[in-house]
């Protein structure tokens, strides 16, 4: 019986997590394709100074893991010092600018299945630069996902898709997504050196650490000079207070939904994580399509299925991985 109401404990976490998840981040993406493509006010003026969604979200996720902190500190003393996330707070800048940049050039869903291309360049890099060999059915995933993008990136997108982007140019709009994850890329790798140095260092040290430096660097470049972009991005929240709610529930909805992926890693590990957040990427492109009136062709909802398909067998071959490594433990 004690055992039966672990389990089923257990799977209660495991549904608040994925609700927690889903409801954030799929929430998120309707906010950030409102703000992207919506005309405000009486003069039907879009929001061009879409980098200030970084700044803004830098600083609310500062802003809730110092609270964090304060509310459960750590007996700890050997954590990462705050000044050796400065480089990792570079890319995590520039990253996350170049992808919501693209929402002006591609629609969302053309977005989200880009950035889910993560293991194209991970292999590439992994193959030219460090000679690792690949199995068959890893080859296999990263064909499925890039034949997907692919063909998504190639197929025509509808009128009403194409006349809510600011600035349609599907080229230029691929190329920042790619930037977007060669730059995560560095970061993520960054942050697994810091916590192989410093291994005493929580999830809330990392998110107040590269958030810090996150909210400095985008500080900088959004009001280091009289023309900064940022003050436009300010008038035209005072004169459009639609815009400026809707960015705020932006932020919120970013550090509800970091606490609910570091409570998942913690209690189910990163392979639990992974398998949600990338269900919910799938769901956010069904959402977009219905409810945001992003309209998608059978060939293009055939490239959605294409790149989830290999995304899921990548996730399999994963648990594969852990299962065998628990066998020889």
């Amino acid at each position: 019986m004690e055992a039966h109401g672990v389990g089923f404990r257990r799977v209660l976490e495991l549904a608040f997590c994925v609700a927690g998840i889903w409801s954030a981040y799929i929430y998120q993406g309707v906010l950030q394709e409102t703000v992207s493509t919506k005309r405000f006010g009486p003069d039907k003026e879009r929001f061009e100074h879409l980098a200030f969604l970084n700044l803004a979200q830098s600083a609310v996720c500062l802003i809730w893991s110092f609270m964090m902190i304060k509310l459960w500190p750590s007996k700890d003393t050997a954590r990462a010092p705050w000044w050796s996330y400065w480089s990792a707070g570079i890319t995590n800048t520039i990253g996350p600018a170049m992808g919501i940049e693209a929402l002006k050039y591609i629609s969302y869903p053309a977005q989200v299945l880009a950035k889910s291309s993560k293991m194209i360049p991970v292999m590439l890099m992994g193959t030219l630069v460090y000679g690792i060999r690949y199995t068959f059915p890893e080859y296999l995933c990263t064909l499925l996902v890039a034949g997907g993008v692919s063909a998504f990136a190639l197929a025509k997108s509808s009128s009403k898709t194409i006349s809510k982007l600011a600035h349609p140019n599907a080229p230029l709009g691929y190329g920042l997504c790619f930037l977007n994850l060669a730059f995560d890329g560095f970061t993520n790798a960054t942050q697994d050196s810091i916590s192989a140095r410093y291994p005493k260092t929580g999830a809330w040290d990392i998110m107040l650490g590269m958030n810090l430096w996150g909210t400095i660097y985008n500080f900088a470049f959004m009001f280091g000079w009289p023309q900064a972009s940022g003050y436009q991005a300010i008038e035209f929240c005072k004169s459009h207070p639609e815009a400026a709610w809707d960015i705020l529930y932006y932020c919120l909805c970013g550090a509800i939904g970091q606490n609910f992926i570091f409570f998942t890693i913690s209690r189910f590990g990163s392979l639990t994580n992974t398998t949600i957040t990338t269900t919910r990427k799938f769901v956010s492109i069904v959402v977009s399509s219905l409810v945001s009136g992003n309209p998608l062709s059978r060939k293009q909802w055939g490239s959605v299925v294409m790149v989830f398909s290999g995304l899921s067998y990548q996730i399999y071959l994963k648990w594969q991985k852990v299962q065998k490594k628990r066998k020889t433990m």
